[in-house]
């Protein structure tokens, strides 16, 4: 396969997942003038009761003012990035319904906002919610940077036919490494933040950061959920967890308290200093990687990220990378898995599987959290 028939593959892998998140765009739709079409606001129309309708304007999906905008540029670890947005959409359902509010990218932080809130405050940058460099290069001395991302999310409400902001949700990604250079081009360092560090500056900073959403006229009277994420390393294999949230009535701009969060992500199969919170996961992934191990020859490996809330399993992501070669062997390896995964792996959460080679993804499965059976997709070539 080419790499353009490749990255064509993983293109349409994307398309796939976006509409089945989106569901059909005709099926409900609206407009802020009253008329339908492609003028005016329109919904998306929701796949399943667990997704949130998104927001299209103009006939254009809208899209985030501050998207992109993070800490650094680095790379870091992309899987922060996944769970961090994931994990924000699971919180803000605990405030803001599926049923009743709609889906929009943050419009009201701009990129600029954002860029100055994240970075240090200093004398140049009075806003910046991280401490002032104290000029220290030393890990345990210097000043570390604790908020690496802020997201914001929008939810609507439909009054008379229009879309009006019914609350926001905030999402603070706290740092439990600091990396820093102590050259420009030099190597670089680490500072670990403890758990307590990080709950204590996450907190102190979603203090700041309602009152200054306080000050914006579209938000003095509207609900605002402020979530704490603790990023995961650079060096893990699996994403960061948010760890407490904050439900900030009408017009408050204190926050007055705090809910828990009892999340953890692991990656399985398990290390032998691991444990995970129920053994009887790990048994099931286990059987259902030797199985497949066993049936089929060319395997470079079997691996899942899997997340737990209060030691209960959430959901779990397969990846299976082969060195197939004929799409016979694609097609009947897939034909394999569903069956392994609905017979091993655990029952009553959802689960995605994907095939991928070093050409692209091969193939796809998916179960629901109720579904019965694993849905698949092959890739072909035509």
């Amino acid at each position: 396969m080419t790499v353009k028939r490749a990255k064509l593959v993983i293109g349409l892998l994307g398309i796939m997942l976006f509409l089945a998140a989106c569901g059909n765009l005709n099926s409900s739709s609206m407009s802020s003038s009253g008329t339908n079409g492609s003028k005016g606001t329109q919904l998306t129309g929701q796949s399943t009761d667990s997704n949130y309708e998104g927001v299209i304007e103009n006939g254009k999906y809208v899209t985030s003012k501050s998207r992109g905008v993070s800490n650094t540029q680095d790379a870091g670890n992309q899987l922060n990035l996944k769970s961090f947005e994931k994990g924000l959409l699971n919180v803000s359902q605990q405030e803001f319904s599926t049923n009743k509010y709609a889906f929009r990218e943050g419009q009201i932080l701009t990129k600029k906002v954002v860029s100055n809130w994240l970075a240090r405050e200093s004398k140049s940058n009075a806003d910046g919610l991280n401490p002032k460099d104290n000029g220290s290069t030393s890990a345990t001395k210097r000043n570390p940077i604790y908020l690496q991302q802020l997201e914001e999310q929008d939810y609507m409400i439909q009054k008379n036919n229009k879309l009006s902001l019914g609350g926001i949700t905030i999402g603070l990604g706290i740092n439990s490494v600091d990396y820093y250079k102590k050259t420009q081009y030099g190597a670089t360092y680490e500072t670990k933040i403890s758990k307590a560090e990080a709950e204590k500056q996450g907190k102190a900073i979603a203090n700041k950061v309602l009152m200054r959403l306080r000050q914006y006229d579209s938000l003095k009277n509207v609900p605002i959920v402020i979530a704490l994420y603790r990023q995961a390393s650079d060096d893990s294999l699996v994403g960061g967890n948010f760890f407490a949230y904050s439900v900030n009535k009408n017009g408050t701009t204190k926050v007055k308290s705090w809910e828990k969060l009892n999340q953890k992500s692991y990656v399985f199969p398990i290390a032998d200093s691991q444990t995970s919170p129920n053994t009887n996961d790990t048994t099931s992934f286990d059987n259902f990687k030797n199985e497949v191990e066993d049936f089929f020859p060319n395997l470079s490996g079997v691996t899942a990220q899997a997340q737990y809330t209060n030691n209960q399993l959430d959901g779990m992501n397969v990846n299976i990378t082969t060195q197939f070669y004929s799409q016979t062997e694609i097609i009947s390896f897939t034909q394999f898995l569903q069956t392994a995964a609905q017979k091993y792996l655990p029952a009553k959460v959802p689960i995605d599987i994907q095939v991928s080679s070093t050409e692209g993804v091969q193939s796809f499965l998916s179960r629901s959290e109720n579904g019965k059976k694993f849905t698949t997709h092959v890739f072909n070539s035509y």
